[in-house]
């Protein structure tokens, strides 16, 4: 069932936009990301304009997201204190990125910022969350005691220190602060929700238990997102209602599912499966770049005639 997009102009199969929404749902719910990475480049290569694809991809991990937070609260899974402060430095870096965003677009270079910086941080993380995951698995497997992380690192030598409960943590505000800037400002320019990076900053960087990780990340992510699809939609007029809408179907069904089939799994088998996707996803965009500039050569050589 084909259907127009008003705002992308152009036509694309209902079904296969409810798919997607279902499949980054299922992400959100097992992961704790909004699941914008996958989804993102997913729009650009069925034919979805980037500027359409980051603007409408950021209102549809709203309700993904708030779909699978609600499933956390009811495990007690959220540290609402952290999700505030993370909340200040996201809201923060969004209205930086929204700004940077619109500038790159004025430059007609938005496609090329969105493609590399995805291959960068997708490149990064996925190996790095790769690694320790396979080494997680192997020390799982040999039954040895798990590397315990040093209790005292240069994060907790830093002043403005803040008594986080529900993580068990007594840690200053500023490395949340910078982390949700990131995630804020990633959020604007590449339409994410950030969790490929909050989630492993908020395990390895401030040292909070997995178990909570997953629904604070959801939680801040609900609020940087929504704040982002309002900037776009108010200086960029890119959110297509119509392919928000059908995406955030699919997207609210998704993350239910994928909240159960999170608590089946192990941590590192979770975060192990996260980390060849998000290396497969890098892969394809970094080939799409590669073969890119034969396209772009061809264009300049018809100019110079």
């Amino acid at each position: 069932m084909q259907i127009y997009l008003p705002i992308a102009e152009v036509s694309v199969n209902a079904f296969l936009l409810l798919g997607l929404g279902g499949m980054v749902g299922v992400l959100s719910g097992m992961f704790g990301v909004g699941g914008g990475f996958l989804m993102t480049p997913l729009l650009f290569f069925i034919g979805i304009p980037p500027a359409v694809a980051v603007a409408t991809e950021a209102n549809q991990i709203v309700a993904s997201s708030f779909s699978g937070v609600l499933a956390h609260f009811k495990r007690r899974t959220v540290d609402l204190k952290m999700g505030c402060v993370l909340l200040v430095g996201g809201l923060t870096g969004a209205a930086l990125g929204v700004v940077i965003f619109n500038y790159l677009k004025s430059l007609g270079q938005v496609e090329l910022l969105v493609q590399l910086c995805y291959v960068i941080f997708l490149g990064i993380i996925g190996s790095l969350m790769f690694v320790e995951s396979l080494n997680a698995l192997r020390r799982s497997s040999r039954n040895a005691a798990p590397v315990k992380r040093k209790n005292h690192t240069w994060v907790h030598g830093l002043p403005f220190k803040m008594r986080f409960r529900v993580s068990g943590l007594y840690i200053s505000v500023i490395p949340p602060l910078l982390v949700g800037l990131l995630v804020g400002v990633l959020s604007a320019i590449m339409g994410v929700g950030g969790g490929f990076i909050m989630v492993p900053a908020m395990i390895y960087l401030l040292g909070m238990p997995t178990k909570v990780v997953i629904g604070t990340s959801l939680f801040q992510i609900i609020f940087v997102t929504a704040f982002t699809t309002l900037l776009h939609a108010t200086t960029n007029y890119t959110v297509d209602m119509a392919l928000a809408v059908l995406l955030l179907i699919g997207g609210v069904i998704g993350a239910q599912v994928g909240a159960v089939i999170g608590t089946r799994l192990k941590a590192e088998q979770l975060r192990i499966l996260l980390a060849i996707l998000v290396l497969v996803v890098c892969g394809k965009l970094a080939f799409d770049l590669l073969v890119m500039p034969s396209e772009l050569f061809t264009l300049g050589a018809a100019g110079g005639h």
